[in-house]
């Protein structure tokens, strides 16, 4: 049975699917964070591969496009020495008018024990989650502008890993915000994690208000937004889901929100700079900074991998 209060856990509080880092319970990141140290490794082996779901077959599901999430899910699972289908929705009976609903169901039918989806309908996974049998378990990889549970994830494994302890950093998340599945991920987990301050930083039309009721501090000006910062990520101009009202220009962005050099003296002289990719250099930050010595974008990636590890291997032990 899914559970009522969050269907991501069963009756016993353990993780069964992971659709968003909303109402997790800090142990639950905790235990996937410390699991993904353990796979690190295993990335280092001249045969990289462990046995944990050999047997199961892994279904990748993605109706959006995707290098870095669909790629280093290929590589998780397949590690976890799974049977890895990887769907090709431009050529599959989706196109042909097939229903979400009924596209799960016959690859069901065609023994699937997991699915990870990426749709641009939000809300996608947990409506396949609500309908596909109690052993099958979903793992959302990004849903319109809900929800991207593993970024986040990767993301608190990248800040733990660099700067140990949540509880005395400041957080600043610069740029769409509006649009930002990566945002609203990271704001959840850092909250439950425990970070005293969380910023996020942007012009009034990419970040809204209300984020204030959720204990984030609006930032319209760069500067007060990033002074002193301990971690500081720069999210993607999300254009195809913005209407041109919402920015001026991309040249007009970068002057006042671009993470430049002379910008990230700002920060404590240790900060971390992070970004979830593709980036837009020139327009969200610039490349002397994104190559730069603050710049932990490549080991996000490198991260991601164990992260998407740790989420299959968990998810795939407990039953609903």
């Amino acid at each position: 049975m899914l559970s009522r209060r969050n269907p991501q856990l069963n009756s016993h509080g353990e993780l069964i699917h992971l659709l968003s880092t909303e109402g997790l319970p800090r142990a639950v990141l905790t235990q996937i964070l410390d699991t993904a140290s353990t796979f690190l490794a295993v990335g280092e082996r001249e045969i990289k591969k462990v046995p944990l779901l050999r047997g199961k077959s892994v279904f990748n599901l993605f109706f959006e496009n995707s290098t870095r999430t669909r790629t280093t899910f290929e590589i998780a699972a397949k590690r976890l020495s799974a049977d890895v289908i990887n769907l090709d929705i431009a050529r599959s009976s989706t196109a042909k008018g097939e229903s979400l609903l009924d596209t799960i169901a016959n690859l069901s039918a065609m023994q699937a024990d997991m699915f990870v989806v990426r749709h641009s309908e939000s809300g996608a996974p947990y409506l396949i989650a609500q309908h596909c049998a109690p052993h099958v378990h979903v793992v959302n990889a990004g849903d319109g502008r809900h929800a991207h549970p593993t970024q986040g994830l990767l993301d608190m494994y990248t800040i733990r890993h660099f700067k140990k302890d949540f509880t005395n950093l400041t957080v600043a998340i610069v740029g769409d915000i509006v649009h930002s599945r990566v945002a609203r991920s990271d704001i959840h987990a850092l909250t439950t994690l425990g970070v005293p301050e969380i910023r996020a930083v942007g012009p009034t039309t990419l970040v809204p208000d209300n984020l204030r009721e959720m204990g984030v501090r609006v930032c319209r000006d760069m500067a007060e937004g990033i002074r002193d910062a301990d971690v500081i990520i720069m999210l993607r101009l999300q254009n195809e889901r913005m209407g041109s009202a919402l920015l001026p220009s991309a040249g007009e962005f970068f002057k006042h929100y671009g993470l430049t050099p002379e910008k990230l003296a700002l920060a404590k002289p240790d900060a971390i700079v992070m970004h979830p990719g593709p980036i837009n250099r020139g327009v969200e930050i610039d490349s002397a900074v994104a190559d730069g010595r603050h710049s932990v974008i490549l080991p996000q990636v490198t991260f991601g991998i164990a992260v998407r590890m740790a989420v299959m291997s968990i998810i795939a032990g407990n039953d609903a």
